[in-house]
């Protein structure tokens, strides 16, 4: 399989940041080493155009290893081209660099997936819960969270 040019331009700055690529469906997905992502996400908003982050969410894989992949969403508004980057974590508290620097809306979408995965985005400004109340135990969509579990969807003081 041939390579994408946002790949090729990635590993000329950082070699062995990408560890797997594959083309489904149309849509692109590269798997990166998560130290990078920062470095990665700016050339990718820099250098290639992809000026838009669509979205960041994870997926619990449990009990496979790695159990977590953190999902990045970018666009190229000016060429509608899309691609996601993927972060695989084994971690029982996945850690990622906050991509803050360069999108606002970074922000409300790592605070999103901190709240429901407890996904730790390091450099965050204010990474608190953003749909849940701070006394809220636990990620309500990771594969372990007890279903049996009741607890009011509401603060304390509300």
């Amino acid at each position: 399989m041939d390579k994408f040019p946002e790949q090729i331009a990635i590993e000329k700055k950082l070699p062995k940041a990408i560890f797997d690529w594959h083309n489904q469906h149309g849509d692109r997905t590269l798997i990166v080493n998560g130290s990078h992502i920062l470095e990665i996400s700016r050339i990718l908003k820099e250098d290639l155009g992809y000026d838009y982050l669509v979205d960041i969410t994870c997926v619990d894989y449990l009990p496979r290893k790695p159990r977590f992949e953190i999902v990045y969403h970018y666009m190229n508004m000016a060429t509608k081209a899309g691609l996601r980057v993927k972060i695989q974590s084994d971690e029982l508290h996945p850690e990622v660099a906050s991509l803050t620097p360069l999108w606002l809306t970074a922000n409300w979408l790592e605070r999103e997936t901190y709240d429901l995965y407890g996904v730790r985005f390091t450099g965050h400004p204010n990474l608190k819960r953003i749909l849940l109340y701070e006394g809220f135990e636990g990620y309500p969509l990771r594969k372990d969270y007890p279903k049996q579990k009741r607890q009011p969807l509401i603060g304390p003081n509300n």
